[in-house]
């Protein structure tokens, strides 16, 4: 039986630069930063508080990025989107839509990019 999401693996070109964006725009935390044998490096980022659920975030150096097990997008959940929208924009983060679409009666959503072109999405859930 599966229980919950433990991670979710996204191919960075450069680990620095995911980490940073990861922490100081997304407000993550790094976990765990450990290089393997085999010359991949990873990193494990969660939500301070939240540590049960991880962005992994898979580098390969200078290498580039890999064309197998993409991943479609990633989502985080926030309480006002439109403010965290405008904290994108201020940042100069690659948007992909100019406005949140409302979607299933309430919910709230809007796509952006990460450093590597990986495609996240702010989640406003319906209001009670």
């Amino acid at each position: 039986m599966i229980h919950k999401l433990e991670h979710i693996g996204i191919r960075v070109s450069d680990m620095d630069a995911s980490i940073r964006f990861y922490t100081e725009v997304l407000g993550l935390q790094l976990a765990c930063r450990k290089p393997l044998a085999d010359g991949v490096e990873l990193a494990f980022l969660c939500f301070p508080g939240s540590e049960n659920i991880e962005l992994e975030l898979i580098g390969r150096g200078t290498e580039g990025l890999s064309s197998d097990g993409i991943v479609h997008h990633v989502a985080f959940t926030v309480s006002d989107i439109e403010a965290e929208v405008a904290r994108l924009r201020e940042l100069g983060v690659k948007l992909i839509s100019e406005e949140p679409k409302v979607i299933l009666d309430g919910v709230k959503i809007f796509f952006f990019y990460g450093p590597d072109g990986e495609q996240l999405e702010l989640f406003q859930p319906k209001a009670e």
